[in-house]
């Protein structure tokens, strides 16, 4: 993800581009934004970038990976899913309700969970996997409130989380129907579990510091905030309350996915 600086309007005034210095938080090792240009803003050479899409690709990925699933991120939607996953020799996810016996993969992770196994498996989403598909980093992770431990503690061990090799952790929010990001706070919550993992030893930037706040305000019971959200509700209201239990399970799960060569696998395999 290339960054760039600042540039002059035509009356001599400095207007802040996105990735402007000012916007990288890079006096911090433990660093938060949204999307896939905040990403971008505050990726830097070195780090270790987590994308978090609480409902529902990390935790989609996070129970596939789990299952021994290599899992290809690829942006949706598309007309070139289908070639991707015959380029991969892989199975790739439909929508929850287009699932059949051909098709028994989707963004569902009740739907992944009880669905055969299978190796290899594009799964496209307009959020967390096209970021994840786009991630220029060292590292790059798929955290959730699954496995938010398990990611947290891989960071440190690895030596992430100081300004030199940051720990990049986004949260890829929802869309708008205009197309425009919409903040959702279940991915703001499994952003701060994540950070809530890391000591004093390390630099939280305020905007790090801020997720993990939030979690701790929801720590106790994650299921009744992600129920009580706007994107649990929307997902309880088309028949889908399940896929918000598993996606509140907090720690279940200790695989963390990490791409490698296009896919993401266990690190521990990697």
């Amino acid at each position: 993800m290339r960054q760039s600086g600042g540039v002059a309007n035509t009356a001599g005034e400095h207007q802040w581009h996105p990735y402007d210095p000012v916007f990288r938080q890079q006096r911090a090792g433990v660093r938060f934004e949204w999307g896939i240009e905040g990403a971008a803003a505050v990726s830097s050479e070195g780090a270790a970038l987590v994308v978090v899409d609480v409902l529902s690709f990390s935790t989609a990925t996070t129970i596939a990976v789990a299952k021994g699933t290599a899992v290809y991120p690829h942006h949706w939607p598309s007309t070139e899913v289908e070639q991707s996953a015959r380029r991969h020799g892989a199975a790739y996810a439909v929508r929850r309700r287009q699932v059949d016996d051909e098709h028994p993969w989707s963004l569902s992770p009740t739907q992944l969970m009880d669905a055969p196994h299978i190796d290899r498996l594009v799964l496209p989403s307009p959020n967390g996997s096209a970021i994840a598909a786009a991630a220029v980093a060292e590292a790059v992770l798929i955290g959730s409130l699954r496995n938010a431990s398990a990611v947290g503690r891989w960071l440190q061990r690895n030596g992430y989380g100081t300004v030199e090799r940051p720990a990049v952790v986004v949260a890829a929010g929802e869309r708008w129907p205009s197309g425009t990001l919409r903040p959702a706070l279940e991915d703001l919550l499994g952003a701060g579990a994540i950070i809530a993992t890391f000591d004093g030893r390390h630099g939280l930037s305020p905007e790090a510091d801020a997720a993990r706040a939030s979690w701790k305000s929801a720590a106790n019971n994650p299921a009744d905030t992600l129920k009580a959200c706007s994107s649990g509700l929307e997902l309880t209201a088309a028949g889908y309350e399940s896929d918000v239990l598993l996606a509140a399970d907090r720690d279940v799960d200790s695989v963390v996915p990490l791409l490698v060569e296009g896919a993401f696998r266990s690190a521990e395999a990697a």
